[in-house]
């Protein structure tokens, strides 16, 4: 898919100025009271650095929430305001969808940017993962449109939790930009592999960093 989205972001710098492995850990979804605050709790056990993707229903629901991601010093993006895939909306919709999520972050991010003085370009990403060409065309000029390298599937079901860290330890390397879910349906795996991956590849000397 890469090609097909050119200018998109797939990996972040496998290191950073420390010299350490960087992990990029993405949270998409939330943020919900169920899972986005215990996942602040795991990332803050180990001075972690993440980057939340938001459905802008959420947002509305839950600001105090998002705040408290950008507090700990974590970032926020965009992932439209009701969840719809690309190829199942009409391109004026989904562009719509977007700039309304972006509403809904524009206080929080305008908020944050007071705090440290810094003015960061607006990320987001799709949900599914799913674009189009005439879609991202428009998007790109306004946002970093951040895809990823690695996918853990703890939304899956079928997918037992300990195989889904399995499969995330083989495949993962220094630059990867991980998903995982601050959702209700991925609670299950999500409660499992975050704090496994967290331990493992801090001990490796991983840093995680926020995009």
């Amino acid at each position: 898919m890469r090609p097909v989205f050119p200018g998109s972001e797939w990996r972040g710098a496998p290191a950073g100025p420390s010299g350490r492995p960087r992990l990029y850990l993405t949270f998409d979804d939330g943020p919900i009271p169920e899972e986005t605050p215990w996942v602040l709790e795991q990332l803050a056990a180990y001075q972690a650095q993440a980057t939340f993707f938001c459905v802008g229903d959420n947002l509305v629901r839950h600001p105090e929430i998002a705040r408290a991601a950008l507090a700990a010093g974590h970032r926020l993006g965009n992932h439209t305001q009701h969840h719809r895939s690309a190829w199942a909306t009409a391109r004026p919709a989904y562009l719509a969808g977007v700039a309304e999520c972006q509403q809904q972050l524009a206080p929080l991010l305008a908020a944050d940017a007071l705090r440290h003085g810094a003015c960061l370009p607006p990320l987001f990403r799709p949900p599914y993962g799913r674009l189009t060409w005439p879609v991202l065309r428009e998007l790109r000029p306004h946002y970093r449109v951040v895809m990823w390298s690695l996918l853990t599937r703890d939304y899956d079901p079928d997918l037992a939790p300990a195989r889904a860290l399995r499969l995330a330890l083989q495949a993962t390397r220094p630059g990867d930009i991980v998903v995982l879910h601050d959702s209700r349906k991925a609670s299950r795996s999500l409660r499992y592999l975050l704090p496994r991956l967290l331990a493992y590849y801090s001990e490796l000397g991983y840093e995680f960093a926020a995009l």
